[in-house]
């Protein structure tokens, strides 16, 4: 028997090799599940609060995935074009979804509806993919019990691949944007292999060939331009010119210049402002370190830009300081780029620092070293992650590492605009037996900005003596530092301590924040 005689068999008794259908379900699996987390990644990053928003993603998500799956029920006949149509489909609407989503932000500023219905259609197409592919298995199979078994098999197998692929491959070398057509490029391939493999059961197979050619060129267009279009998206949500962008394992960096106003933002917070970053780091560094007892170790947990190192190494008694930040590549940028390396006085080069990149909580219950002075400059507990390093059993990591006699300085947000935010920082190091104060001051880029200062022996911030030169900070300025005014200090006995299983911080401060 010829191979055309073979084929022409197989078509007219209804069988069809079912390997590129198999194949077609363990790729669009992967697919499916990467649209999801770039939403949901995408929408933590711009509005913050990443439980709030992959709980709406999924949720949303898959109540849509359900209705597609319902709708599938309306199709009966040439369900090989239906099925290629939706493919198209998913990959024009999901491969622009990223850019969708940022010009949304950035110029629309409707932002919810437009992230509400680009979950809706991609969940309603999503769900209709795997019913009518295991409806033309089953019709030319005949043996439904075998087609689910394969179906749902690599349909969880390709779910958790793309779960794997988008954090740890996708995101830190494409970004958002590019991830997003790649995928919407994967599900036009599959749409092609369809086409292709099963022309004769296709009914439309012209205008489905040029369609898919059509949405290929488009999405092709949209990734090779990903990098000038994202560009674009991004200098919008920025008021100065963006000098340097990454997007790193961790989070992205953002780098902007206007003038002699040099700012660096991690994931769309200003961490500094050249034009006052003194202020801060001056105030954060002096009053512990003028209170040590010794000074021979530091630890800075954070402070990946080195200013803080810069302003413990006026000492000369220093000996070692160990700088544990988790991203790499913001202590590689601060070390070479010309700009901060005169801002930090090139603090990061210099023979005392030993530059550690783990996680913080991490170092803390791996490290045997006790330290006589602890700096932690970590960003603003405005995610999951960053609240566990404001809780007790963090500070209670801090206080075994804390030689005797011993200081810690903490970046505590404001007690102005997150004043309940402030005080539950202050009660969480109080509640594991440090002796604390709290100060604060005006920071022109920040506003005003407080601090928590914690040792394991008692204290007087009056015995204070700054030695060192500094262009903020004096001995009478110290003083005011100690002072808040009532509207700050109204929450400070209503709060509760924050902890692993009840992040009650994470709450006070995005409901702080949201009201500015």
């Amino acid at each position: 028997m010829t191979k055309e005689n073979s084929i022409k068999k197989d078509i007219d008794t209804g069988k069809i090799n079912a390997t590129p259908l198999m194949f077609a379900v363990f790729i669009i699996a992967i697919c499916g599940i990467i649209y999801e987390l770039i939403i949901g990644a995408i929408s933590s990053y711009l509005l913050g609060d990443s439980v709030k928003q992959y709980s709406i993603t999924i949720g949303l998500y898959m109540s849509a995935m359900g209705v597609g799956s319902y709708v599938t029920k309306k199709f009966r006949r040439n369900l090989f074009d239906v099925f290629v149509i939706i493919e198209l489909s998913i990959g024009l609407v999901g491969g622009i979804s990223a850019v969708l989503l940022f010009a949304a932000y950035g110029y629309t500023k409707v932002y919810l509806p437009v992230m509400y219905i680009t979950i809706i259609i991609i969940g309603i197409l999503v769900g209709l993919e795997i019913p009518i592919l295991t409806r033309i298995i089953e019709e030319k199979e005949n043996n439904l019990r075998m087609t689910l078994a394969n179906v749902l098999s690599f349909d969880y197998i390709g779910a958790l691949i793309g779960s794997v692929a988008f954090p740890l491959i996708l995101l830190p070398h494409l970004g958002y944007i590019k991830t997003a057509f790649l995928v919407g490029f994967i599900n036009i391939i599959v749409a092609n292999i369809i086409i292709y493999k099963y022309s004769d059961h296709i009914k439309r197979i012209d205008a489905l060939k040029i369609l898919a050619a059509l949405f290929a060129l488009l999405i092709i267009v949209g990734f090779i331009t990903a990098d000038s279009t994202a560009d674009k998206i991004e200098d919008s949500f920025y008021r100065d010119q963006i000098i340097y962008r990454k997007q790193t394992e961790h989070q992205r960096i953002v780098v902007t210049k206007h003038r002699d106003d040099l700012r660096l933002f991690l994931n769309g917070n200003v961490q500094f402002s050249s034009q006052d970053e003194y202020r801060y780091h001056e105030s954060l560094i002096h009053p512990a370190m003028t209170l040590a007892k010794e000074h021979n170790d530091i630890l800075i947990l954070g402070g990946g830009d080195g200013l803080a190192a810069r302003e413990i190494l006026k000492y000369d008694d220093v000996e070692n300081i160990t700088l544990v930040d988790l991203d790499k590549e913001v202590v590689k940028f601060c070390k070479t780029n010309p700009l901060v390396k005169s801002l930090n006085k090139e603090s990061l080069d210099n023979e005392k620092m030993n530059v550690i990149n783990q996680d913080a909580y991490k170092f803390l219950e791996n490290t045997d070293k006790r330290f006589d002075v602890i700096i932690v400059d970590l960003p603003d507990p405005n995610n999951e992650a960053l609240n566990k390093l404001y809780t007790n059993l963090f500070y209670r990591l801090i206080y075994s590492r804390l030689d005797d006699g011993g200081m810690v300085a903490i970046q505590s947000t404001s007690p102005y605009y997150a004043e309940q935010a402030y005080w539950c920082i202050r009660k969480t190091v109080e509640s594991e037996g440090f002796y604390t104060t709290g100060y604060h001051l005006y920071v022109p880029s920040f506003g005003d900005w407080g601090f928590t200062l914690a040792s394991n022996e008692e204290f007087k911030e009056e015995d204070i003596d700054l030695k060192v030169p500094t262009r903020y900070l004096n001995n009478d300025m110290v003083k005011a530092l100690f002072v808040f005014a009532d509207d700050e200090k109204k929450s400070k006995d209503k709060v509760e301590v924050n902890s692993l299983t009840n992040p009650v911080l994470f709450g006070y401060y995005e409901k702080a924040w949201d009201s500015y």
